[in-house]
């Protein structure tokens, strides 16, 4: 990445997707980090990969097939972008054969090719393909009443080319093979083939060891597997139609059949067969990605949970210890979450703190007679979730449960449509957000009769509602009975299901209405307040910045004097310590054991000293397309809570932080042996904790 050309030119955002990918990909090189945990941050960079080509590669794409870019996007862009992605996945399968299969083989864990099986081991793989391969595999021969099949999103295939003639006398020599979904991407050979070690052979080294068994009569030649990924990014014109449910139903079926975007081949596919599969897809020559494996790393993931089960007692060793989080700090188990926030505001510093009090917060509003209504924002939430399956039991209770599901969270389409179908059958009333804008504010508001008045009890999430993601992200959960929090998220509810003229909000600033504006207004409060001399100071963290409006409001606040530390774990295009433009601007990227997520912006001007929490990055589409929100926290004691263990730790970070220098790079920090990371920091006090209340 080159730096800036003139004060106003920003880093590019892809390229620092791209970059954070990179950053996540050095986790699998650490030696201080277990085996299987290396192997799945290998597979995290390659899913995050696949995302990346489904939903940013397009526009690049089409400014190739149209000559005429539009806006950033055009033929260079694209050339540049495959570039910089061909770099990241030869680093990918560099470090998958070089090092973590040389490690598993140390291991006694192999993953077998047909030349390194012995005649027992391919005899087994024979029946295996017999049995259980071979009667799902359906090879269809080109020709021209069978064109170039269908060929999913993300799925694995095999192109053959075949001499001699077909059953009917003709030369048609192409034919494509299907592998389903179904069946498993990794086989483990049963202990009396393989031995003392662990042995695992690949689906795909199974078809392409008995290729010549599909097609008797023919003579296989050139082959390869192939993997075709393709724009995926649903887009509906809720303008346009009459039923969004209905539609993303409909856009959803068609998904897996998008633009092909990404073609990925087996490294020794011949020049004929890649040309011939880039021409089906109508790609240009740099979509090509030739790897040295499996063309899909991801599945390997099933690796982690095959070792498991063939050696219970080598697997934990080759992963981190277990981390069991702790209840609360600020909550007392068995006590009653209502009369707890009559006494003041919680905070659950997730994943250290159990999310499971969010659900006993819920459990609680659900079994209490005396709670009326019920009020809760869906953005990821998972098919299985309990906390879904509480609001069914509100409705069941009698209680009046308001929902508001996002339908269009990206790749979460299908589940947040089926809760919806669910819910709207037994009565609860469900709100699809405002047209063009995603609801993507996390709210949860409970409304209880004590005596003769009605009382408010919220929580409010920097992250999703889903169980399974709180014990990877890092996030903050605030409950509070303030009033005037409750009221504004009472207004907000009301101004999503209703539409109507949203009142003035006394706390909360909420977009696309304010939260931009007052966004600007505050970094430059405290810009000013530099300039007078004053003590100046903003610390934010969150997951992006690519906003224009508030990178510009930063370096103008930092050449007034303020001190500025971003910690954004993802794309930043803010470039840093750029002299005479950036020099007060640090950005920093933790990339840990646990994905950081939480929001945080604080801000000191003068005396005052301000901290807010947030549903939203600081990019253009959180602060104008989306039903985003930033609150403050008014608690001295939750506020510096949260400083003490959100902020400073990351800015200590000596283990799992990387600095962004002049040039847009990032340099992984290295604070030595005995550097401990913010995530491990925090681990390990809550783990103390824990202990001491069992004791």
């Amino acid at each position: 990445m080159q730096a800036p050309d003139k004060p106003a030119s920003l880093l590019d955002r892809d390229h620092a997707i791209l970059g954070f990918n990179a950053r996540v990909l050095d986790w699998a090189v650490r030696d201080d980090v277990p085996l299987l945990e290396r192997l799945r941050f290998l597979c995290i960079v390659s899913s995050n990969l696949d995302e990346f080509f489904e939903v940013r590669a397009a526009p690049h794409l089409d400014a190739v097939h149209h000559i005429e870019g539009k806006g950033a996007y055009s033929a260079r862009s694209f050339v540049e972008l495959a570039a910089a992605a061909h770099k990241l996945v030869e680093r990918q399968y560099s470090l998958y054969n070089d090092q973590l299969l040389p490690a598993f083989a140390e291991q006694g864990i192999r993953i077998l090719s047909h030349g390194e099986r012995n005649q027992a081991q391919r005899q087994w793989v024979k029946e295996y393909f017999e049995r259980q391969v071979r009667p799902l595999l359906v090879p269809v021969g080109l020709d021209p009443s069978h064109p170039f099949p269908q060929v999913a999103n993300k799925s694995l295939n095999f192109i053959v080319q075949l001499s001699g003639h077909d059953a009917f006398g003709r030369e048609n020599d192409i034919t494509i093979l299907k592998v389903p979904r179904v069946l498993p991407r990794l086989i483990r050979l049963p202990a009396k083939v393989a031995g003392k070690q662990a042995a695992f052979v690949s689906v795909s080294s199974v078809i392409r060891a008995h290729l010549h068994e599909m097609f008797p009569g023919r003579v296989v030649g050139q082959f390869s597997q192939f993997r075709v990924t393709r724009h995926s990014d649903l887009a509906v014109d809720e303008d346009d139609v009459r039923n969004l449910r209905t539609a993303l139903r409909q856009g959803l079926e068609i998904r897996h059949y998008g633009q092909a975007v990404r073609l990925e081949v087996a490294a020794g596919c011949s020049e004929h067969l890649a040309s011939f599969l880039l021409r089906q897809f109508n790609l240009p020559a740099e979509a090509l990605y030739r790897v040295h494996g499996p063309v899909n790393l991801v599945r390997l993931t099933q690796l982690i949970d095959l070792i498991g089960e063939v050696d219970k007692a080598k697997a934990p060793k080759l992963l981190f210890p277990s981390f069991v989080p702790s209840w609360p700090l600020e909550l007392t188990p068995g006590e009653s979450f209502f009369e707890r926030l009559k006494h003041g505001d919680v905070l659950i510093h997730q994943p250290f703190e159990r999310f499971d009090a969010v659900l006993a917060f819920l459990r609680e509003a659900v079994n209490d007679p005396q709670v009326l209504a019920i009020k809760q924002t869906i953005y990821r939430t998972g098919a299985d979730s309990e906390l879904m399956a509480l609001l069914r039991e509100g409705v069941r209770r009698g209680k009046e449960v308001t929902v508001v599901v996002e339908l269009k969270a990206r790749f979460d389409e299908e589940a947040n449509i089926n809760w919806a179908e669910m819910l709207e059958s037994i009565g609860a009333q469900v709100v699809y957000g405002v047209v063009g804008l995603k609801t993507h504010a996390k709210m949860l508001l409970v409304t209880r009769r004590e005596g003769s008045h009605l009382r408010q009890y919220g929580h409010l999430s920097t992250g999703n509602y889903n169980p399974r993601t709180a014990r990877l992200y890092t996030d903050l959960s605030h409950l509070t009975a303030d009033p005037a929090m409750t009221a504004d998220m009472e207004h907000v509810f009301v101004h999503i299901a209703g539409q109507s003229k949203l009142p003035r909000l006394s706390r909360m600033w909420l977009a696309p209405f304010h939260l931009h504006k007052r966004t600007l207004e505050k970094i430059a409060l405290v810009g000013e307040a530099a300039a007078r001399g004053e003590s100046a100071r903003i610390v934010a963290k969150m997951n992006a910045l690519t906003d224009e409006a508030i990178i510009q409001a930063l370096i103008d606040a930092g050449r007034k004097g303020t001190k500025i530390d971003l910690i954004i774990r993802g794309a930043c295009m803010l470039p840093a310590r750029v002299p005479g433009f950036t020099d007060n601007i640090r950005v920093r990227s933790v990339v840990g054991r646990f994905l950081e997520h939480s929001r945080i912006i604080y801000c000191r001007a003068g005396a005052q000293e301000d901290l807010y929490l947030s549903s939203a990055d600081w990019m253009n589409r959180n602060m104008l397309r989306r039903i985003e929100l930033a609150w403050p926290v008014t608690d001295a004691r939750m506020r510096q809570r949260i400083i003490d263990e959100a902020l400073v730790p990351y800015l200590l970070d000596g283990r799992d932080a990387w600095d962004m220098d002049a040039t847009g790079r990032y340099i992984r920090v290295d604070g030595g042996d005995a550097a401990h990371g913010a995530q491990q920091a925090l681990a390990t006090r809550y783990a103390s904790k824990r202990r001491g209340d069992e004791s």
